[in-house]
């Protein structure tokens, strides 16, 4: 559920930039033939011409529409140019239009607080920057107003008649307007700009919204588009919202929404101004009755997170109607393609940004045939990630078995690929979260080993560095899925005192050993496979084969249950 937060005392100058059509324009800079044709991007899946993800704007004159599929759109559009999302290990790829959406970030970053909302939006505080604009050139003074700020689309002004231009530069440069709406006119000025040189050092255009607060600026952006931009006075808010469909506001699409429509009869902002904050607060919670109120009131006290980069990594895919996945195998197939993926964003964003994700997750959608709990979701579960994409791929199984227990209850889990279980996965994705900066010394030693074992991701000294970061955590709650997934590693560990000192632990004892003081035949009595781990573990200059997971020295000496 949403929660409020208290608006900031003083005015501030928020903007919210949008790129428009922005996988089409991508398309158009590689392809410089498809420059002003009817284009649209379609999915890697071919069936009926694959499904619309981007439209021109020159296509949707003729009525192309995303709902539709390629073959569709053709019958429409006779002319149109499909283009394929690129496709690597089966799903799209989608990493050529996050690094254009990066190539939009570091221009947008130049003049103020920049959060990258998605690969296409960006929000920007630019409250520093017209607070300055203010005090040095304030627009007032302007003789010369760059003619793309003057095609401004101000809420609340009359743009009916020839003089509309004109009528945007009064607004601006207006000596009598308050000092919250002399910031909005810079920051309108300052987006203009911005706007401006994403064009010219990306041949991208974008479209913006400039106001107080983000949730305004969001509203706004896609009001007027193709590269335009929108500027909401306060005077103007009233009149922005009370119109505006409930299900139009973000976080009130879903169950919320719902709610408010059906048990309170809202179908408009306007309509649930009629409701106090006391009324709203009875009916859901505390937090989230004021965030509704304040929400009436086009109020939101939201801050833009200072952040270029993702806070998480994922990589997901849909397997819709016939091409659910019915067996653990089928299912096995898919997570060992999704992280291979994640592994290789995580080592980029490692190699780049000397970053490292701690947490694993693993979310699903699933079905049963015979489904007399239907509402009951697949549980999403998580672990702490461990680096490389074999080890990724096994938890993330092991995490997926663990999910699957929980969702089917009693029901037993068949393991062969060719049984049909009475299930199926709709959706399966694996994301890296919990992302933080590491030492550049630690980063430094973790590529170094990296480079002497190029069949893994990281090697073993890369591991130990990130399960100590993930083990020792402040905060770090663990989770049933990390119990089962790590009670043996964490026992070996205590069995033979191979962790360090912990950022919030004491340093626990090392086992000191001397290889003439260990006694050759109870190594001898031990399991063959035992025996060879153990002779790895003394002599680890002398790598031996591990054995497979189950077999090991942790496992035999594992403690009773009275002990």
């Amino acid at each position: 559920m949403p929660v409020s937060r208290p608006e900031s005392l003083g005015a501030r100058v928020i903007a919210h930039v949008d790129m428009d059509c922005f996988y089409v324009q991508v398309e158009q800079r590689k392809q410089p033939h498809l420059s002003g044709q009817p284009t649209a991007v379609v999915q890697y899946n071919s069936w009926k011409g694959g499904g619309l993800i981007a439209v021109s704007y020159e296509a949707r004159k003729y009525g192309v529409k995303r709902s539709m599929r390629g073959d569709e759109a053709k019958q429409v559009c006779p002319q149109i140019q499909l283009v394929k999302v690129p496709v690597s290990r089966g799903k799209a790829d989608l990493c050529i239009y996050r690094n254009a959406g990066s190539e939009v970030v570091s221009i947008l970053s130049r003049k103020g607080r920049c959060e990258r909302a998605s690969i296409d939006e960006v929000y920007l505080d630019l409250t520093d920057a017209s607070e300055a604009m203010l005090a040095e050139t304030p627009p007032e003074s302007v003789e010369i107003i760059d003619e793309e700020a003057l095609k401004s689309h101000i809420l609340g002004l009359n743009e009916d008649g020839s003089n509309l231009k004109e009528n945007v530069r009064e607004w601006l440069r207006r000596s009598e307007a308050d000092h919250r709406d002399k910031l909005l006119a810079c920051g309108a000025l300052i987006v203009a700009e911005l706007r401006m040189q994403v064009l010219k050092e990306t041949e991208f255009t974008c479209s913006a919204g400039i106001a107080h607060n983000k949730m305004l600026a969001k509203l706004a952006s896609g009001m007027n588009k193709p590269a335009q931009q929108t500027v909401v006075p306060f005077v103007s808010v009233k009149g922005l919202l009370e119109p505006l469909p409930i299900k139009k506001m973000k976080q009130l699409g879903g169950k919320l929404g719902s709610s408010l429509q059906i048990d309170l009869g809202v179908n408009t902002v306007g309509e649930l101004l009629q409701f106090s904050e006391e009324k709203l607060q009875e009916r859901y919670g505390i937090n989230t009755g004021t965030w509704l109120w304040n929400v009436a009131r086009g109020i939101c006290g939201e801050e833009v997170e200072g952040r270029l980069l993702p806070k998480s990594h994922g990589s997901g895919k849909t397997f819709p109607g016939p091409r659910a996945l019915k067996t653990i195998a089928s299912v096995e197939h898919w997570l060992n393609e999704l992280c291979e993926e994640l592994s290789e964003r995580l080592h980029s964003d490692l190699d780049q940004n000397k970053r490292i994700a701690r947490t694993l997750t693993l979310h699903a959608r699933a079905f049963k045939f015979s489904d007399t709990d239907s509402h009951k979701k697949f549980p999403s579960k998580s672990c702490p990630l461990r680096y490389g994409a074999t080890k990724i791929q096994e938890d993330a199984l092991n995490l997926f078995q663990a999910g699957l227990r929980e969702y089917l209850g009693s029901h037993r889990i068949k393991t062969q690929g060719s049984q049909h279980n009475g299930w199926g996965i709709t959706g399966l994705s694996v994301s890296a979260s919990k992302i933080v900066a590491i030492p550049s010394d630690t980063c430094e030693a973790m590529q170094s080993a990296d480079d002497k074992d190029p069949n893994c991701s990281f090697s073993n000294q890369a591991q130990d560095v990130q399960e100590i970061s993930a083990l020792s955590s402040p905060g770090f709650q663990s989770t049933s899925s990390y119990s089962e997934l790590h009670e043996a590693d964490v026992r070996k560990e205590n069995l033979f005192g191979t962790s360090t000192l912990g950022q919030n632990g004491p340093r626990r004892d090392t086992w000191d050993y001397k290889i003439d003081e260990i006694d050759p035949s109870v190594v001898n009595e031990l399991p063959p496979e035992i025996q060879e781990e153990l002779r790895y573990l003394v002599r680890p200059q002398k790598r031996a084969n591990i054995p497979k997971r189950g077999s090991s020295i942790a496992h035999y000496f594992l403690p009773t249950k009275n002990s």
